[in-house]
């Protein structure tokens, strides 16, 4: 690589850096990437593969994610706030600590049987008038969540 082109790249990994240009990774090859604490604000990784990628404190405020392929991918921590899930595939992505944007672009994303049991765990920790028993209704499943224990669940409590 020439200086030349070396100035180049930084001059546009500053732009990045700076907010003054997005990321377009549409359709991007990304399987097992290492993107910890990347900033991908905004980011349109529209079918993207990012099997297996590891996105621990990434930053995906408002992206684009439509389509794409999380199987597996460590979501650890991750900002998704506002992020378009429609779509995406996020079996067996670690999720925990991780915001997840509850709007439209939040929903009909794939997703196992281990997330589904985390999030009704989290509705049997809220504090709400369950006039209709609907706590009893899903302990049996919010109880078999992995965080269950530190949610403080137990098999027959409500």
């Amino acid at each position: 690589m020439t200086s030349e082109e070396i100035k180049k790249v930084l001059d546009l990994h500053k732009k990045w850096c700076s907010g003054e240009v997005g990321v377009d990774g549409e359709k991007a090859n990304l399987r097992e990437a290492d993107l910890r604490w990347a900033n991908l604000r905004w980011a349109n990784l529209r079918s993207a593969d990012l099997h297996g990628a590891e996105l621990r404190w990434a930053d995906l405020h408002m992206a684009d994610l439509r389509g794409a392929d999380l199987r597996g991918a460590d979501l650890h921590m991750a900002t998704l706030r506002g992020t378009d899930l429609r779509g995406t595939d996020l079996r067996g992505a670690t999720l925990d600590f991780s915001c997840l944007p509850l709007w439209c672009g939040g929903s009909k994303f794939k997703c196992d049987t281990k997330f589904v049991y985390l999030l009704l765990a989290h509705i049997c920790t809220l504090d709400f008038p369950d006039d209709e028993g609907i706590k009893e209704l899903i302990m049996p499943f919010a109880v078999k969540s992995h965080r269950a224990k530190d949610l403080g669940l137990k098999e027959k409590s409500v």
